[in-house]
């Protein structure tokens, strides 16, 4: 999804952010959003209703409309604003008075765009089967495809300017600073801007390129097939993606788990042909994209707009195999603690002990405030505010969308989605979704809208940030070994998950991708062989690789949505646990460590002023070298060591 910021200026080059920031990423520990009852089967399809839930915990959309009839006059206004656009044909390089009143036409037409997309966008979220806002929707995404046709002679034409002239515009005209750094942007990736007529003519093509993933997204939830299970209690169940993720989640009889991993993976695997038909055209459509905007390829187009080092990329990827000790390590720790003769997949996201504590949203409230004091009164309070009322929809509801998000509109406020299930991980989702809308929040706060968008690249950093706070705050405050050994299980799974897990993905990605690049051919057997070799060389000999486990590449709807983009999650989080060492480990003074905050928070409050890279140079993080994502592997030895410490003692050892 798309930013509308210089919506129609720098649509075409890749510049755009995305809209929200989700964590729906973690298939080693599957998340789930239900809760537990004695009855498996009501389990697993228990859900509120949702006029029996308290306002507090839900969304006021209010906010953004108060009813449809003021959006429809909105939108009226909206096509009037984009209709003006195409009259600036021809006449922006005539003066800077001409240029100014354009780009204020612009932001005004992107900023209202945000709300009126936004609003029925979030409506279908809370309920899939809203035609009216589903109508609404697609009416909108039309408008703003016909926009991008009519308005893609946009960039050719500001090249025509002489970057020098529209430096000087910049410096004599206060009002166009906070577009310098887009507009520099246009510059430096001018030579993948194309002629006026060739711009039109591709922009006829961008409303079809999302076409394979949309016929992924219907394949595989609208029209996929659920297999029914049978239990050793004798419940007999479909298993859906939540049903699966609430078994292997919390089912402690290994067969249970076997049963409904082979039921989900065969709903995916019958359609396998299918599956790989799509992302062979999604793998062909990126390089016909990088090809025609003279990329090198898709890797390249996918990074150079955030000017990322495509060495940054193979750097993670290689650092991450050098440093898969820990992963190891810990795989062969579970295999032993958990008393299994053969490791699988499925056995990943059982609980070492048998800990289901259950903890209220009010409590995990009160347990993410307390965590982030040490990032000062400014950060406590403005996540205080963000705990109010309007700001999150709480609890899983029919036809809501599953897992949890945060979306920021900037004349509104951040709004977050939740499935609050009062399990311990729950409780670090919401941490993790309040790091999101604190960046949103403070870059909201300190930016001009045109540079208050940040990139995915650093968005994973304050989440994490958030969750490794809350952590070490839980673990000072239990002393029970059960549940601290189920918080050691918690952060070693972000890590997993986050870190080598994604890592993994995004090796993929690459191989896949350069597969086709090089003239090679897709099949399921191709995509099954890539998937298995990269388990065995990150999880190694102590995981069995089960047949269908292969087939994993068509679950992760990232590969279909959005490629080459699960490496960020990677890259931040490394970043984040450079940035927590800094800030609170005692090998550093006092007056370092309260200048490293200082650093992080002003990060925080950049928004998208600056290259990422850039970014997390200035709060003392260098992506470039490799030393810098050796963090991660240290913390996750240290949690082994300390989860080590705790198994001992719950065994009396």
């Amino acid at each position: 999804m798309k930013k509308f910021m210089l919506l129609i200026i720098i649509a075409n080059i890749g510049v755009l952010g995305h809209y929200f920031y989700e964590t729906d990423k973690n298939p080693f520990k599957e998340i789930t959003n239900l809760k537990f009852t004695e009855n498996k089967k009501e389990e697993l399809s228990m859900q509120n209703n949702r006029n029996e839930i308290a306002t507090k915990y839900k969304w006021n959309l209010d906010d953004i409309y108060p009813n449809w009839e003021l959006w429809n006059k909105d939108l009226i206004v909206l096509k009037e604003m984009m209709a003006k656009i195409p009259s600036y044909k021809d006449k922006l390089s005539q003066n800077p008075t001409v240029f100014i009143e354009f780009i204020e036409l612009e932001e005004k037409t992107s900023r209202l765009l945000d709300k009126i997309y936004l609003y029925p966008y979030l409506q279908r979220d809370l309920d899939s089967t809203n035609e009216e806002a589903s109508i609404k929707l697609q009416e909108i995404e039309s408008i703003y495809a016909n926009y991008s046709i009519s308005s893609s002679w946009v960039t050719p034409e500001i090249l025509t300017i002489p970057k020098e002239t529209m430096i000087a515009w910049i410096d004599t005209n206060p009002i166009l600073e906070p577009n310098r750094f887009p507009l520099m942007e246009i510059y430096r990736l001018q030579e993948h801007v194309l002629s006026s007529d060739k711009e039109r003519l591709l922009s006829y093509f961008g409303q079809y390129l999302g076409v394979p993933s949309d016929i992924y997204s219907e394949l595989s939830t609208s029209d996929i097939k659920w297999n029914e299970i049978e239990l050793a209690d004798g419940t007999k169940l479909p298993v859906t993606n939540a049903a699966y993720s609430k078994i292997v989640s919390t089912d402690r009889n290994q067969e249970d788990r076997k049963k409904a991993f082979e039921a989900l993976y065969n709903s995916f695997n019958v359609n396998k042909n299918t599956y790989a038909s799509i992302y062979k055209s999604i793998l062909q459509r990126d390089f016909a994209s990088a090809q025609s905007r003279n990329y090198s390829n898709s890797l390249d187009k996918a990074l150079n707009p955030k000017d990322i080092p495509i060495e940054v990329y193979k750097t993670l990827i290689e650092s991450t195999k050098e440093n898969t000790s820990p992963l190891k390590r810990y795989i062969s720790l579970r295999k032993k603690a958990l008393n299994l003769k053969d490791y699988h997949y499925y056995d990943n996201s059982i609980n070492i002990v048998n800990y289901n504590k259950e903890f209220s949203y009010e409590e995990a409230k009160d347990y993410v405030l307390e965590s982030v004091k040490p990032l000062g009164d400014s950060y406590y309070d403005g996540l205080n505010t963000a705990l109010g009322e309007g700001w999150l929809d709480v609890y899983e509801t029919p036809n809501k969308r599953s897992g949890a998000y945060s979306i920021n509109i900037y004349d509104v406020h951040p709004y977050m989605l939740l499935n609050y299930n009062g399990t311990m991980d729950a409780v670090f989702t919401l941490a993790h979704e309040l790091g999101h809308t604190m960046h949103s929040m403070l870059s909201t706060k300190n930016q001009p809208y045109p540079i208050s968008s940040y990139t995915i690249f650093v968005a994973e950093v304050a989440s994490t940030f958030n969750e490794r706070l809350l952590l070490d705050n839980m673990l000072k405050k239990t002393t029970d070994s059960k549940e601290r050994i189920a918080l050691i299980e918690q952060a070693i799974g972000g890590i997993v998950g986050t870190y080598y897990i994604q890592t993994l993905f995004a090796d993929y990605e690459y191989q896949a991708h350069q597969i086709v690049e090089n003239g090679g051919a897709i099949t399921p057997d191709i995509l099954n062989n890539i998937m298995s070799n990269l388990f065995l060389e990150y999880f190694g000999d102590e995981m069995t690789m089960d047949e269908l486990q292969k087939i994993i590449w068509a679950r992760i709807p990232h590969f279909y949505n959005s490629p080459y983009y699960v490496y960020q999650y990677a890259t931040s989080f490394a970043s984040s646990a450079n940035l927590y060492n800094r800030i609170t480990d005692d090998k550093y003074t006092l007056e370092e460590r309260e200048a490293s905050k200082a650093a992080y928070l002003e990060l925080l409050k950049s928004g998208g002023n600056d290259h990422p890279m850039n970014q997390l140079k200035k709060a003392g993080v260098d992506l470039s070298k490799k030393d810098t994502f050796l963090a991660v592997a240290t913390e996750f030895n240290r949690l082994l060591d300390l989860l080590e410490e705790e198994l001992k003692k719950e065994k009396g050892e």
